[in-house]
């Protein structure tokens, strides 16, 4: 119970990274607000929950869209009485529309940044003053080993919108350390989740695989675990750290 009597908001919590951390949080004590777009795959999560003995809000709505991201926030507090914990996980990547800036149409940068960058400057903004009213929070940012390295296959809308959440984590982590409010960052590398089955055949997987040293993809328990530290109490002397939890390639 790592997370007992403490309540977490998760955007993109609908499957992935974001439904593995929702169920992981709630079988640690957690109230989860359930935050997506896609309102089935809510309720889906919500649904795993509550048949392990939790209890979860689904909220839908478009983490680019302020307004709705705002109400997640209140609807959140009305149910639970408080929010802890400010899980920015909602991301969009697109391998096909997100090229090198050469070949990437303004649309489709745009539509990129809405989701990586907005989303969370969104859930910032509106939950801060909730974490603050509360005495304290963590908050957890997702950003990308694409932040960290050059990849040949360029998709520069989504690694400039990944590498500024770097910025934001150091930024709020000097302004609201102060108010008990830790702010930290996860650099997943090449997870095996719906985001990406759209580009990994088994061939591709084992060809990622060998160029990992701990030769294989990550799952999304490997960051849900790992945002489960940042949002628990262990952590309370981290803020403004960067994980990077990717078997191992960035070292190379």
């Amino acid at each position: 119970m790592r997370l007992k009597d403490k309540v977490a908001i998760i955007t993109g919590a609908g499957m992935g990274m974001g439904r593995e951390a929702s169920v992981i949080f709630a079988g640690e004590g957690a109230k989860i607000v359930v935050f997506d777009i896609n309102e089935t795959a809510a309720n889906e999560t919500a649904a795993l929950i509550a048949a392990d003995g939790g209890e979860a809000l689904v909220v839908v709505g478009d983490v680019s869209k302020e307004a709705d991201v705002k109400a997640a926030i209140d609807a959140g507090v009305a149910k639970f009485g408080k929010l802890d914990i400010l899980y920015a996980n909602a991301g969009v990547l697109n391998k096909k529309l997100d090229l090198s800036v050469i070949d990437t149409t303004e649309e489709n940068w745009d539509r990129m940044q809405a989701i990586n960058l907005k989303g969370p400057f969104f859930l910032t903004k509106h939950g801060i003053p909730v974490l603050k009213q509360n005495g304290g929070g963590s908050i957890i940012l997702v950003g990308s080993i694409s932040a960290l390295v050059g990849f040949t296959l360029a998709q520069d809308s989504y690694t400039c919108a990944k590498g500024a959440l770097i910025a934001l984590t150091k930024s709020l982590a000097i302004q609201f350390g102060p108010d008990n409010i830790r702010t930290n960052i996860i650099h997943p590398g090449m997870i095996d989740t719906p985001l990406q089955a759209p580009y990994l055949n088994e061939d591709k997987k084992k060809a990622i695989a060998a160029e990992i040293p701990i030769r294989r993809l990550g799952v999304a328990s490997d960051i849900a675990n790992a945002a489960l530290y940042f949002a628990s109490d262990e952590s309370t002397f981290c803020n403004g750290a960067e994980l990077v939890v990717d078997g191992g390639f960035f070292a190379g």
